[in-house]
């Protein structure tokens, strides 16, 4: 008796086995019963009736996509090439089974063809300069297109701009011109305000003559301490003033 009722205890064991799912956390499962969905189950234990049900298991976890190279045309007619990553998570397990082969797939080649049509459609300084601008737009497109598939874009971030070598020339030349202005324009007003603090200096000096004869001294005094060997001969100022106003259309009779 107990022969003939093992054989289908086992049977009975093996196909409860067989119909015991696990899902973790992050899982869901798309549950298909003769080729009809019924609802996504999850997470923990799932029971499934054998050879009736199907179960797809889906992944809400945010994935990062890496977007390969792509060989883009910017607005002003520079040839780069842009690779970018892309991250998204699945909200919807049953629209990313059913609306859409397989998601990561149609995920990547969209996000390729995006980002070539965005940054085909900029100029080369807007691409470098503001390239937040560039990563929200492709996020906006990428996020309306996916949104039927259950999939929602989170971020886009370029990785790397490959520039040709004849334009990193002209953009360190470019560079270098900038620097080269700017080093002019800081000079120029350099010497404007010096030139206007010689001005208030003179203007005190003429009020208080004393002041000169002070500068004097200490001009002397600099001059004797840097070069041991050098002899100065002090001259009262009065002769330079006697011969400044003696000289004509400066007072002198």
């Amino acid at each position: 008796m107990l022969y003939q009722v093992l054989p289908a205890l086992g049977l009975i064991i093996l196909v409860l086995l067989a119909s015991l799912r696990v899902l973790n956390e992050y899982e869901r499962g798309v549950i298909f019963r003769l080729g009809r969905v019924i609802k996504a189950k999850g997470p923990g234990l799932i029971i499934l009736i054998p050879v009736i049900d199907r179960m797809v298991k889906v992944s809400l976890r945010i994935l990062a996509l890496d977007v390969p190279n792509q060989d883009v045309i910017t607005r002003d007619n520079v040839s780069i090439k842009v690779n970018a990553v892309v991250y998204f998570r699945v909200l919807e397990p049953i629209k990313s089974i059913l609306e859409v082969e397989d998601y990561l797939f149609a995920t990547s080649q969209l996000a390729q063809t995006t980002l070539r049509s965005v940054c085909g459609g900029v100029e080369l300084d807007e691409i470098l300069s503001h390239r937040d601008m560039v990563n929200n737009q492709i996020q906006e497109i990428l996020d309306q297109h996916t949104d039927a598939w259950g999939i929602k874009v989170s971020t886009v971030e370029l990785k790397y701009i490959d520039l040709p070598q004849e334009m990193q020339r002209a953009m360190a030349k470019q560079a270098e011109a900038e620097r080269e202005r700017r080093a002019k324009v800081i000079n120029a007003e350099g010497e404007y305000q010096a030139a206007n603090k010689l001005a208030d200096a003179a203007q005190i000096i003429s009020q208080y003559p004393e002041a000169l004869q002070l500068r004097y001294l200490q001009t002397m005094r600099e001059m004797a301490a840097e070069s041991k060997a050098s002899t100065v001969l002090p001259l009262p100022l009065d002769f330079f003033s006697f011969n400044w106003k003696s000289r004509p259309g400066h007072g002198g009779d």
